[in-house]
């Protein structure tokens, strides 16, 4: 057995600063009644300093206590760590002993940070404990003020490497820092892309490209290799796209990168789509359903059979508010069989199959074997051809309820995608429940958001007069750290959901044209895009720049 971690109270009144039994007990006591930790209750009785507490803890972790005033760390240590991370979790490296690095710590009790810190730097680490204004003095003394100092600085060990070295050490280190800082911006995307004359790195955050410092044009091979390396791939084809996969832990947190490379005239281009899985939450009540909406698509959930399809293009959230879905439908009572293109999110309880067509696992025959499976509720990840639709047809006619994707631009369009791809009007009308279309706008920060009264000119484009808009306020953020500076921070869907009624399965029937279904649609009460987005902008959850970017106003 391990040894039993010794309690704080006794190892404080065991280090001869005159606290006593009596105070310990005392403590406790104040403890009992009102919560808290016996180190802070008796600092506030005057008792113990922060210092001595400091020292008591890092004896209880089993950790040295280090001086950084006495012992100052080493600046070029310092320069390898991202400032704002440092700054975040107050921690600072101190020297290396021999290829080990000690690093100054100010909370004994979460070390996990030093995970995240072994990512980036690519060494083993000793940690030390020390007083975190020491530690935010040090930072502030030996750390230039600048966010991008690890990407510089490993880039600048990378100038004397061979840059067909994809296993150097910087070279390691280099695309560590470039993922952690992807992950902890909530990025979605990273893009490395090689130029004629210069290699970029970029973000995709809430859905905009932000673009990073970029580094040596030279190391464009050295890094995209190692992404290879890292994903399985063939590292000496250069001329064919490839795709391949990460499975990796930041900080104790399981990350999964989706890589995609791609021939171009200055090198091969390289995107990964980091999929974090604890950022996503699959709760149907936080993807941006108004309470009417949630209640139609719950309703939705529970029909024995028929065809649900969610619409909108790439990156628009179609996959998240599915897996929300089916994660609330998912119970013992119900089996669920999805098939996708990739299999984007393990889901508990829910049998997923990956389309592979370089061995011949088709949608079309993963589709035809899941319907022998005995399911209840099928996912599709998307109808994109006759045979996907057809046996999607077939599969809701024998009882089944499936969900599955198409790309166009709102609900309506998506009766004509279908009819385009060859089914007959009357099987649609037979087994289509609902077609749900979405679009994803940024939320403003929370931290900077203001109020203003929108000009004429922003009432006109929305279509709106001052008369609609009497009591209403707009929203717009100023931007600020917490959002770096964007005004925006997170992002929701709108929604559009068209219910197949009789009027319009009638309409189908008689092959009316999009604008018909649409007109009688708003009619019965459907919510266009643009109006979820008014309503959105009325709330204050986003602004006008969004929902016209998103949306447009079709009558």
């Amino acid at each position: 057995m391990p040894p039993r971690k010794q309690l704080i109270g006794q190892i404080i009144k065991g280090m001869g600063i005159g606290v006593h039994e009596g105070m310990i007990q005392e403590a406790l006591m104040t403890q009992r009644q009102g919560g808290g930790q016996i180190g802070q209750i008796l600092i506030g009785m005057g008792h113990l300093t922060e210092a001595e507490l400091t020292l008591a803890l890092g004896m209880q972790a089993g950790l040295d206590v280090v001086d950084l005033e006495a012992d100052p760390p080493d600046p070029a240590l310092v320069a390898q760590l991202d400032p704002a991370m440092a700054e975040m979790f107050a921690v600072c490296p101190v020297r290396m002993e021999g290829d080990k690095m000690v690093v100054a710590v100010s909370n004994p009790q979460n070390l996990s940070v030093l995970d995240d810190l072994r990512f980036v730097l690519n060494c083993e680490l000793v940690p030390a404990l020390a007083d975190e204004a020491q530690i935010r003095r040090a930072l502030k003394g030996a750390a230039p003020d600048d966010s991008e100092a690890t990407a510089r600085a490993a880039a600048a060990a990378l100038e004397s490497e061979d840059e067909g070295n994809v296993n150097a050490a910087p070279v390691v280190k280099l695309l560590n820092y470039i993922i952690l800082q992807a992950v902890r911006d909530k990025a979605s995307d990273i893009h490395l892309e090689p130029f004629e004359h210069d290699f970029k790195v970029r973000y995709r955050v809430d859905g905009v490209l932000y673009e990073l410092e970029p580094p040596p044009q030279h190391l464009a091979t050295a890094l995209i290799s190692r992404v290879k390396v890292k994903s399985g791939l063939d590292i000496a084809e250069t001329r064919l796209p490839q795709d391949g996969r990460i499975d990796m832990a930041v900080g104790g947190r399981s990350v999964d990168l989706r890589i995609s490379t791609l021939p171009t005239m200055f090198g091969e281009s390289c995107v990964m789509r980091v999929l974090d899985r604890s950022v996503i939450s699959l709760d149907l009540e936080q993807v941006g359903m108004r309470p009417d909406e949630l209640v139609t698509f719950r309703e939705l959930l529970g029909r024995p059979h028929g065809i649900v399809l969610v619409t909108g293009p790439t990156g628009s959230g179609k996959t998240t508010t599915l897996y929300s879905a089916l994660n609330e439908a998912n119970d013992p009572a119900t089996k669920i069989i999805t098939t996708e293109d990739p299999v984007e999110y393990d889901l508990d309880g829910i049998i997923q199959v990956q389309v592979n067509e370089e061995v011949g696992l088709t949608y079309g025959r993963a589709l035809r074997s899941i319907l022998r499976q005995d399911p209840d509720t099928i996912l599709v990840g998307e109808i994109r051809d006759r045979e996907t639709s057809s046996i999607a047809i077939e599969a809701a006619l024998t009882g089944h309820l499936v969900f599955s994707t198409v790309h166009t631009n709102d609900a309506p369009l998506a009766v004509t995608r279908m009819l385009d791809l060859g089914v007959e009007p009357f099987l649609l009308t037979a087994t289509l429940e609902a077609i749900v279309a979405q679009r994803l706008v940024r939320k403003i920060c929370i931290a900077c958001k203001e109020m203003y009264d929108p000009s004429d000119d922003v009432l006109m484009e929305l279509g709106l007069t001052a008369e609609d808009v009497v009591g209403k306020q707009f929203a717009v953020g100023r931007g600020c750290d917490a959002c770096h500076f964007t005004g925006f921070k997170g992002r929701r869907a709108l929604f559009e959901i068209l219910m197949l009624s009789d009027r319009i399965r009638e309409l189908i029937m008689d092959g009316a044209a999009t604008d018909q279904v649409r007109a009688v649609a708003k009619e019965q009460g459907m919510r266009s895009l643009r109006d979820s987005g008014l309503l959105a902008i009325f709330d204050g959850f986003t602004t006008v720049e969004e929902v016209l970017r998103e949306t447009i106003d079709i009558m």
